[in-house]
C-alpha cells in the first residue's frame, strides 16, 4: 500500500504541477490514492517539492509548447495508460501578449494526443463569464482552450471559476495589496462588478471529485462559493479581516485597463504584464449560472469572509502560518504570495572557529552595544520610546548568553542554535515586521563564514517608505557590525 492512500485508483496525467493550482492538487491526488505522471519544463523545480519526490510520482521533463513530431509522440506515450488528465497550464506569465495563441495551440496538442491515446477524460479549470462582445481577452482565451481540448474527440470536463481566494492567487493578491497599502483608492468602475469567488480548498475538492463523479463527464460546470459580492464589498471584508480602517474607494471612469495595470504594478508585486489581462477581466460579471456543480459534488463551501481569513492565515483552518517570519507560501505559490519581504543579506569571512564567532554574535546589544554606530542605535531607541516602544531600555538578561524568548533591547530572541544561528524579531514600533538573523558556517582551515540578514515585511505605503528611508544606513550599521564581530572573534580565537 502507498503511503499516500489506497493504491489502484489509476494513473493521472497532471500538467501544470509546478503552478498555483497544480502544485496544491498534486499532493491531494496522491493522498486520494492516485498515481501521478507530471510533465514539466523543469524537472528540478518540481522535485524541489517534497510530495513530488515520494512514492507514486513520475516526473518527466517535457515542454508542452514544443510542436515537433517527436514531442507529440512523447506526449502520446505519456497519456497511454492514464485514467484521466488535468490541464492546468497557462502561459500568461511566460508568453506575454502571445499567451492566447500559445494556450490554444498547447490545448489542441494535448487534446489531440488524449483522443489518440483513448483517454476517458480531460479536466480543465477555466474562467467564469458569459460569452459576448464585452468578454475580456483573458476570459475569451479560456473559452478557446475549452474548445481546443475537445477538438481531439476526448471528453472534457470544464470547471469555470471566478476569483480564487487563496494566498498566491494573482487576482486575490491584487486586491489584498490594494487594500493593505492604500487607505484611499481611486479605482475604475469595475469595483461595482459582481463576482462569486471561491476558496482554493473548494476548487481542489471539486477537481478531485470530478474523477469519481461520472455525471460530470463532458460537462461545463460553474463553481463558486455561497456569496455574491462586488469587488468593493470584497475589499471591505478584506480590510476588516486585516484589522484595517474602512478604505475609501473613489470609482472614476477614466482608468483604462492599461492605466489600471500600470497602477497595480506600482502598488502590488504583480507585474503590469500579468495585471492587464486580469484587470480587463474584472469588468465582466462572473457569477455562476446554476448550482449544478454543488448538486453533483456536494461539499462545505466557505463564505468569502471565511475564505479570506484562511488565505490571510488568520484562521486556524488555514495551511499558511500566521507569522510572516515563519510562514512559507504553499507549493505552487508565486514568490510574492503571503506578502512582500525585503531582504538585505551580507556576509564576511572570519579567521576563527564557529564556536568563537557564535559567542561574539551573542554579545550584541545591552551594555556591550552593537559593535559599530552605537549612536545610531541609541537614536533609533530614543525615537522608539517617543512613540511608545521599548527602545533600548530593556537591555539583556545576561552579558554573554541568550535564550529563546528573552528580550534584547528592542528585539526578542526567537531562535538559538548553538553554534550556528541566532534569530531576532523586532518589537520596536514599526510600519511592518522586522527580523535579524545570523548564520555561521564552518569553512576551510578553521575559519568561519558569517551571514547576517535583515528582513522586513512592510505594512502599507508607510512601510515601503520606511524601508527605503533606512536602507542607506544599513551600509554603515551592518557592515560595521560584521567587522566588529570579526575583530572580536579573531581576537579571542585559539592560537593556530
Amino acid at each position: 500500500m502507498s503511503e499516500h492512500g489506497e493504491p489502484g485508483r489509476g494513473v493521472i496525467l497532471l500538467t501544470g504541477a509546478t503552478g498555483y493550482v497544480g502544485g496544491r492538487l498534486g499532493p491531494r491526488l496522491l493522498a486520494a490514492g492516485y498515481t501521478l505522471r507530471c510533465p514539466v519544463r523543469s524537472r528540478e523545480k518540481l522535485l524541489a517539492r517534497e510530495w513530488a519526490r515520494g512514492e507514486g510520482v513520475e516526473v518527466i521533463e517535457h515542454d508542452l509548447g514544443d510542436d515537433s513530431r517527436e514531442s507529440d509522440e512523447r506526449l502520446l506515450g505519456m497519456l497511454r495508460g492514464c485514467r484521466g488528465a488535468y490541464y492546468l497550464v497557462h502561459s500568461m506569465v511566460s508568453a506575454g501578449d502571445e499567451y492566447a495563441r500559445r494556450d490554444r495551440e498547447m490545448a489542441e496538442r494535448i487534446g489531440r494526443a488524449a483522443g489518440q491515446a483513448g483517454l476517458s477524460r480531460v479536466i480543465y479549470l477555466g474562467g467564469l463569464g458569459e460569452m459576448g462582445g464585452d468578454l475580456s481577452a483573458h476570459l475569451r482565451s479560456r473559452r478557446e482552450v475549452e474548445d481546443a481540448l475537445a477538438s481531439g474527440g476526448v471528453s472534457v470536463t470544464v470547471l469555470r471559476a471566478a476569483m480564487i481566494i487563496g494566498s498566491g492567487s494573482a487576482s486575490f493578491e491584487i486586491l489584498r495589496y490594494l487594500v493593505e497599502r492604500l487607505p484611499v483608492m481611486v479605482t475604475p468602475r469595475w469595483v461595482r462588478t459582481q463576482c462569486q469567488p471561491i476558496a482554493i480548498r473548494n476548487v481542489l475538492a471539486y477537481l478531485i471529485a470530478c474523477l469519481e463523479t461520472p455525471e460530470t463527464r463532458g460537462r461545463d460546470l460553474d463553481i463558486g462559493g455561497p456569496d455574491v459580492m462586488n469587488y468593493l464589498q470584497i475589499m471591505r471584508v478584506m480590510a476588516e479581516e486585516r484589522g484595517l480602517p474602512r478604505r475609501l474607494v473613489v470609482p472614476v471612469p477614466v482608468l483604462t485597463p492599461r492605466l489600471s495595470s500600470l497602477w497595480i504594478g506600482l502598488v502590488t508585486p504583480v507585474t503590469p504584464r500579468i495585471a492587464r489581462p486580469l484587470a480587463e477581466g474584472l469588468r465582466n460579471r462572473v457569477v455562476c449560472r446554476d448550482d449544478e456543480a454543488a448538486r453533483l459534488m456536494p461539499q462545505d463551501l466557505l463564505t468569502i469572509r471565511a475564505s479570506i481569513a484562511a488565505a490571510l492565515g488568520s484562521s486556524g483552518e488555514s495551511g499558511v502560518e500566521t507569522i510572516w517570519s515563519g510562514a512559507g507560501p504553499m507549493p505552487g505559490d508565486e514568490a510574492w504570495s503571503g506578502g512582500t519581504v525585503f531582504e538585505d543579506e551580507r556576509e564576511i569571512s572570519i579567521d576563527a572557529p564557529p564556536e568563537t564567532v557564535f559567542a561574539a554574535v551573542c554579545r550584541v546589544g545591552g551594555g556591550h552595544g552593537w559593535y559599530a554606530a552605537d549612536w545610531l542605535w541609541r537614536v533609533r531607541g530614543a525615537l522608539d520610546r517617543l512613540v511608545g516602544g521599548p527602545g533600548l531600555r530593556r537591555g539583556r538578561r545576561d552579558p554573554t548568553r541568550l535564550g529563546v524568548g528573552e528580550a534584547l533591547d528592542f528585539w526578542r530572541v526567537v531562535g538559538v542554535r548553538e553554534p550556528r544561528s541566532l534569530d531576532l524579531v523586532a518589537e520596536m514600533k514599526l510600519p511592518g515586521e522586522a527580523r535579524l538573523s545570523f548564520e555561521i558556517e564552518p569553512a576551510d582551515g578553521g575559519r568561519s563564514r558569517l551571514v547576517m540578514a535583515a528582513r522586513f515585511a512592510p505594512k502599507g505605503l508607510l512601510g515601503l517608505a520606511y524601508w527605503y528611508a533606512v536602507f542607506p544606513l544599513h551600509g554603515v550599521v551592518f557592515r560595521g557590525m560584521l567587522n566588529g564581530i570579526r575583530r572580536a572573534a579573531e581576537g579571542e580565537a585559539p592560537p593556530g
